[in-house]
């Protein structure tokens, strides 16, 4: 019995340092196979930005009274907005599309500033329109019929340029991105983790709540998260949470997108017209969309929020401050909007980089310390230029698995490691000859007893 025991310890020990060669030679011809990193190499970047910096770059340089904008086309080339044969010209000679228009940016500008100099009308919003060449006003349900002719008058006496809609729905705030956080005036989502070198704190919306709003992860108000510091609303539309001691000792910034998952964000950057962008909510989840415009200015109820990204994405109430993204890039944080998420809609959202410039501090966890204002690369027009709609939200990940497994799992995974490949060889070489060894001085033993029984 002992001796059948020992044979089945032998024969699972050999097969187990046969399965470790098998396994260590594996891992080393994937790792000679492999072309080691460049040291020191970049991340990758994103496209939606190398197309955004060439079509700014050739605005900024020649000039608003010559172009009236840039923005990304359909088939993810920049396309910049002229307005002479000279300009078409240089931006064609950069690699990128003109489109001749007959207003300038300072024409449109100008439209925008003659309406924000108006009486306010709640319910209502403009923006530019890059690709139109106009500035287009909405009145949503709310506005009434006097209003609504007022504006019509307004736009009358500015001209050319002004285009008036009505719509349906109504223009309101998303109060009650990822996660959702409570407080007494009702539900909103955690937009991004963010520092200012000390303290850990989270971005969200400014009509969530004003300073002084405590906020909780639980309707029944037991979980504290945070109290809001600082609230900016209207005008903008951010505020900054700081984390309840020990809430917020190991924040990242992973945004939330349901089923256990979640997006890893890398840096920020400023949105770009015909970007396809994402939005994590705590009602809805995750949704995806395009930018229109940029700078919108919407007047809502409680007031009138200017500098505001245009998507056409939906959301409902309880999205609010939840996080706009794409490529692993933070872009903004939800505002409001119209609409919901069965039948469509629009919905705004504040720019992020505006929000860190303003409260003075920069993304948890992002490499390199991203932060407000990080100008996008310099780039040829056709480097990596994909059609918007081939936009992927980012590296999509586990939300909840612990740190150090992630670490252990890829460590070991990582077929340009050769080393753990010739350790595991080296460990089942052992293996064989320690089993070969003890089986040797077995069967000499075991004959040594046998010749002395035989001739004792």
């Amino acid at each position: 019995m002992r001796h059948a025991r020992r044979r089945v310890v032998r024969r699972v020990t050999r097969l187990a340092a046969v399965g470790g060669l098998l396994c260590g030679g594996l891992m080393v011809t994937q790792a000679m196979a492999s072309e080691p990193p460049a040291s020191g190499s970049a991340p990758p970047t994103s496209t939606a930005r190398t197309v955004a910096g060439t079509g700014s770059g050739l605005v900024s340089r020649l000039g608003d009274a010559r172009t009236a904008g840039s923005w990304i086309g359909a088939d993810g080339e920049p396309v910049v907005a002229v307005t002479d044969e000279e300009a078409a010209a240089e931006v064609k000679a950069a690699g990128a599309r003109p489109k001749k228009v007959r207003y300038s940016m300072d024409d449109l500008n100008s439209a925008t500033e003659k309406l924000r100099s108006a009486p306010r009308v709640a319910g209502t919003s403009w923006v530019i329109d890059r690709s139109s060449n106009e500035v287009v006003v909405r009145a949503d349900k709310t506005v009434s019929s006097k209003d609504w002719k007022r504006l019509t008058k307004l736009a009358e006496e500015i001209g050319g340029p002004v285009r008036m809609e009505r719509m349906e729905g109504t223009y309101t705030t998303r109060l009650n991105g990822g996660r959702p956080i409570f407080a007494s005036g009702g539900r909103c989502s955690v937009g991004f983790n963010v520092t200012n070198g000390q303290g850990q704190f989270i971005l969200t919306a400014g009509h969530c709540g004003p300073a002084g709003s405590v906020w909780f992860s639980d309707t029944a108000g037991t979980q504290q998260v945070g109290r809001t510091i600082t609230s900016n609303f209207p005008g903008a539309d951010f505020s900054l949470v700081q984390y309840a001691e020990g809430q917020g000792d190991d924040a990242t910034n992973v945004v939330d997108i349901g089923d256990g998952r979640g997006v890893r964000i890398t840096s920020v950057a400023d949105a770009t017209v015909g970007q396809k962008v994402f939005r994590s909510g705590s009602t809805t989840g995750l949704a995806d969309g395009e930018v229109t415009a940029l700078d919108a200015t919407v007047n809502y109820p409680e007031g009138t929020v200017t500098g505001l990204i245009e998507t056409t994405l939906c959301a409902e109430p309880g999205d609010s401050g939840g996080p706009l993204f794409s490529e692993g890039v933070a872009l903004g944080v939800t505002s409001g909007g119209n609409g919901d998420c069965e039948s469509g809609g629009t919905t705004f959202f504040q720019p992020i980089n505006k929000a860190l410039t303003a409260l003075n501090v920069q993304l948890t966890g992002v490499e390199g310390g991203s932060s407000a204002g990080e100008p996008a690369p310099a780039a040829s027009a056709s480097e990596g230029a994909v059609a918007p709609g081939a936009a992927q939200p980012g590296a999509v990940l586990p939300v909840e698995t612990s740190d150090k497994v992630n670490a252990l799992l890829e460590q070991l995974s990582n077929p340009r490691n050769a080393g753990p490949g010739l350790l595991v060889i080296a460990g089942s070489l052992v293996a064989l000859v320690a089993t070969r060894y003890i089986r040797t001085e077995q069967e000499r033993n075991a004959y040594r007893r046998q010749y002395a029984r035989s001739w004792g």
